[in-house]
């Protein structure tokens, strides 16, 4: 049995470390009289949050604001050389890796597509290792100077345990991911999956900023949705929330590598979209077997130039997501559900007005007219973001004295 974790006084503080510091990270600069506005917590707990991440040279003082008559507020921004995050983002297709400032502005940025044939967690490991060194030696930055890896892989995710439990896709189970990187990095290294990444960027830094419910749909070789409820990402009892795409959508339907038939997965992912193509028209030269990135690159294309074929694809496309996103319309009365990763991104709004066009004829009403359907806008790569996020929540967790203990400066 899966036991709900207790909260100690220690873990509410690292929560409000990391709440405070989200919100100093949306402005330029903010006082501690906003932040404890806009957090909802007291003016003397964001004090000693900022004191501490002001002491590990997170944060620096930047001026005063005008009060409007009585003593000026001082400011405080992230300080950009406060430390360095690295996010990567690990697809059955690609590995993309982002080195970030504290201020979480990407510095230096490698990506490289996978062959068919590499899928084994040696070599997956090879590339990621290969990809963090890239970065740090285009950036000049030390690996003490990094605060932590955050790395994203696609399935199911133990995030305590660091353990790639299930990636259909590449035939994994259990796998100990975390234990392989870092008997090869020299910095902490933390796993989770790029449904959850890919929620935490958007909520902060995208298109659910301001909102407090949203769920965001990755679109690419697998499905899923990453899921926030109430302002905070929603994991699960066993950090497996989101596993939509293994959802059924058609009874007897199309096989899925998880072992089901019918699985959303298998009609609006990348795979799923190329068996669409066949059916339409089988010897389409917009057809690359074995490519699924340029096959949607070229649907996306002929989408755009008004090709009939790519048309008719996009339109049976748009037609099984709608169905799909009117079931979380109905099940979680979200604000918004965006919808992301690299096929969102191509298909582009050609595939998103064809969807909301649709959608309306499978969701309830009243939830659906409190719903916006949008694209992704985290800038960037959505999951290294979040990914990075990851690292810098954990590296706040691990600073965490007791009150009047000591706090560790970051190394630079």
């Amino acid at each position: 049995m899966v036991r709900a974790a207790k909260h100690t006084s220690r873990d509410i503080r690292v929560a409000n470390r990391f709440h405070v510091l989200r919100h100093i990270l949306a402005a330029p600069a903010v006082s501690r009289q906003e932040i404890a506005a806009e957090t909802a917590l007291s003016f003397a707990t964001v004090s000693n949050l900022i004191g501490e991440l002001l002491a590990l040279g997170l944060l620096v003082e930047v001026g005063f604001q005008d009060s409007g008559g009585g003593r000026p507020r001082g400011l405080v921004a992230v300080n950009p050389g406060g430390g360095f995050l690295i996010g990567i983002d690990t697809a059955e297709t690609y590995v993309h890796v982002d080195l970030f400032d504290a201020a979480l502005t990407v510095l230096a940025t490698v990506e490289e597509r996978l062959s068919g044939g590499e899928r084994c967690p040696e070599q997956i490991v090879e590339r990621l290792v290969s990809g963090v060194g890239t970065v740090m030696a285009q950036a000049g930055v030390a690996p003490d100077g990094v605060l932590g890896v955050g790395v994203s892989v696609p399935g199911q995710v133990d995030h305590e345990g660091g353990v790639s439990v299930f990636a259909p896709n590449w035939d994994w189970l259990d796998v100990p991911l975390r234990g392989m990187l870092r008997s090869r990095l020299p910095m902490p290294v933390h796993l989770d999956n790029p449904l959850r990444a890919s929620a935490v960027a958007e909520l902060w830094f995208g298109a659910g900023r301001g909102h407090d419910d949203l769920a965001v749909l990755t679109l690419g070789t697998g499905v899923g949705a990453g899921l926030a409820l109430g302002g905070s990402l929603y994991r699960g009892v066993t950090n497996s929330a989101g596993e939509w795409g293994h959802t059924t959508l058609v009874l007897g339907g199309r096989p899925c590598r998880c072992g089901n038939r019918g699985c959303v997965e298998t009609y609006v992912g990348a795979p799923g979209i190329m068996q669409h193509l066949r059916e339409v028209a089988p010897d389409n030269p917009m057809l690359c077997p074995g490519d699924q990135t340029a096959t949607i690159e070229a649907l996306a294309a002929g989408l755009a130039a008004g090709d009939p074929v790519a048309v008719a694809v996009a339109d049976v496309t748009a037609g099984y997501l709608a169905a799909a996103i009117a079931d979380l319309v109905n099940l979680l009365n979200p604000e918004v559900v965006v919808l992301g990763s690299w096929v969102a991104a191509k298909l582009g709004q050609g595939l998103l007005a064809r969807v909301r066009d649709r959608v309306a004829g499978h969701a309830l009403r009243r939830p659906l007219d409190a719903t916006q359907i949008v694209l992704g806008q985290a800038s960037g790569d959505a999951v290294s973001l979040g990914a990075a996020t990851f690292a810098l929540e954990r590296f706040l967790a691990s600073i965490g004295a007791p009150l009047g203990g000591v706090v560790r400066p970051v190394r630079r």
